[in-house]
Formats: structure tokens, C-alpha cells, sequence
């Protein structure tokens, strides 16, 4: 049996169609264009490329996978973000772009020449970190995660993106051991769904995201309970913070910024019009300690 691309992917998308998945055109195009080696213009341009029988048996594997509800992400091993390209696994979130809001919030308050050094809690893959070194040259930051695993995705993409040498990686609990007024931007997606929610997510985050990044303890805010006050204490006074949220939970966050000190807080809302990151600054008039 011959199977053109353009017949590859009219299926594919048909079979994904078949099990409910939400994308099936768009899953299906990312399957075949990782299992038969091509682009999208491959598929536009060359649609009667005949796949060779072990590119056919990759595509087999992957769309038994993806209806399996297996995230594309993991098994492609890459998602785009902003402007970047990332390696993911099982180990790491996968990136959305509702964490874009962070990085789109950073760039307009740092000209691309200005000279500053940030903080990542939670660095994760390296998602909003490396996007922003990424678009700003004269930066550089510190990525702080629990989790070694998810350390090991970030060095290689921050290696992938020629971005390791402005980019420090370090396995740490959030803030501990980090000085005072150390820094002149503080970024985090913190875990911050409710337990018991978590399993009533879809099954590509329930089953195959890591719950350590997911699980924000029995109201979601634990993590903004700790951050609110360290957030603070390791930025310079003026310096600025940015978090990302739940869709529900930007007054409680908010709250908790206020009274720890924090000026100038407000909500930023995602392109889904939820809102979705809270931002601020620490008192400018402070004296650094």
C-alpha cells in the first residue's frame, strides 16, 4: 500500500476526528510533518510524496498514541512558544500560550538594549525565561526548579537556543537560599490548580502532566501564599513581578501581593479574555537592605 502525504494526513485527521479530539487537523499535520521528515510546505507543495513503510509504521505509532489522549508535545518532543522552539517531555508543562501574556508584559517594560537580570520560580522547560532572553540580548536569568528532571529539559533548550550562557539553571525550593534585592524582574507560573479539581482536567494534563507543576494545594494559592512576600524580597526596589494565574483567582492573588507590600498590582488578561497574570512592583522608595 502507497500512502501519499496529503492521503496521510486526510486520514490521520479523520481517525483524530473519530476519537473527539479537539484539534484533529492541526494534531494530525504536527504527527505527519515529525514522522515523514517534511514541513508544512512539504505537505502543500509536494502532496503526492509517497512515506516509505517505516515513516508509515512512526505515523501508525503516533496517531495510536495521540488517541490514547498522549499530548502531541510529548510525543514529538517539542512545542513552539512566543518565538522559540522547545524540547518537552513528561517531566515539564507543556507550554500555552496563555504563559505568553507573561513574556508580552516583560518586553514592554524592558527595551530590547536595556541591561537586567531576572529570576524564574518554577523555570520549568525554560518557557518564559529563555523567550525573553531570547528577545532581549543584553539580559540575563536565573531559573529556579524542585525538580532536576524538568532542570534537564531547560539546560537543553537553553543550549538548543544558544542562550546557556546567559542562563543559569539551579535545582532550589523556590526563594531559599537567594539574597535580598537581588534582582530587576521576578517571573512564575506557579502550580496553581485546586487538588481537587485536577481530575477533572482533560486526560493530556491529567494523566501525562507532571501533578508537581499542576497541584496548588486544596484552594490553588499555596504557592502565592510563599511567593507573594519572597517574590518581594529578592526584587530591587521599582523592580517588577509578574505571575501567572487561574482564570478565578485574581483577586485572592492580588490580595495576597497587596499585603505583602507590593505597589502598582494589577491583572493582566490572555487573548481568551480570562485573566491571567498578575503583575506589580516592590516599593520604589525602599531601601535596599
Amino acid at each position: 500500500m502507497t500512502l501519499t502525504l496529503v492521503k496521510a494526513w486526510t486520514a490521520a485527521k479523520e481517525r483524530l476526528k473519530d476519537v473527539q479530539i479537539d484539534q484533529p487537523a492541526i494534531d494530525a499535520r504536527l504527527l505527519l510533518e515529525v514522522a515523514a521528515d517534511v514541513t508544512r510546505t512539504d505537505i502543500i507543495a509536494d502532496p503526492y510524496r509517497v512515506l516509505t513503510d517505516a515513516q508509515m509504521a512512526t505515523l501508525e505509532n503516533f496517531l495510536e498514541r495521540r488517541a490514547a489522549r498522549e499530548p502531541v508535545s510529548h510525543i514529538i518532543g517539542r512545542k513552539g512558544f512566543w518565538k522559540i522552539l522547545l524540547q518537552v517531555n513528561k517531566n515539564v508543562l507543556t507550554p500555552r500560550p496563555e504563559t505568553e501574556v507573561i513574556v508580552d508584559e516583560v518586553l514592554k517594560a524592558f527595551p530590547e538594549a536595556m541591561s537586567f537580570n531576572m529570576l524564574d520560580l518554577g523555570v520549568g522547560s525554560g518557557t518564559i525565561l529563555l523567550a525573553v532572553l531570547a528577545e532581549r540580548p543584553a539580559a540575563k536569568g536565573l531559573g529556579i526548579d524542585v525538580s532536576e528532571e524538568a532542570l534537564a529539559v531547560a539546560r537543553e533548550n537553553a543550549a538548543n537556543l544558544g542562550l546557556d550562557s546567559r542562563a543559569a539553571l539551579l535545582r532550589g525550593d523556590w526563594t531559599a537560599g537567594l539574597g535580598d534585592d537581588s534582582f530587576d524582574l521576578v517571573v512564575s507560573n506557579p502550580p496553581y490548580i485546586a487538588t481537587h479539581v485536577i481530575e477533572t482536567l482533560e486526560p493530556e494534563v491529567r494523566d501525562h502532566e507532571p501533578r508537581l507543576a499542576l497541584d496548588g494545594g486544596p484552594d490553588g494559592l499555596d504557592a502565592y501564599r510563599l511567593l507573594a512576600g519572597e517574590i518581594l524580597r529578592v526584587l530591587k526596589p521599582g523592580a517588577m513581578f509578574a505571575v501567572e494565574i487561574g482564570y478565578d483567582q485574581s483577586q485572592d492573588v492580588e490580595a495576597l501581593f497587596r499585603e505583602a507590600g507590593a505597589h502598582d498590582v494589577r491583572t493582566v488578561k490572555d487573548l481568551s479574555v480570562n485573566d491571567r497574570v498578575v503583575t506589580g512592583v516592590k516599593n520604589p522608595l525602599e531601601t535596599p537592605a
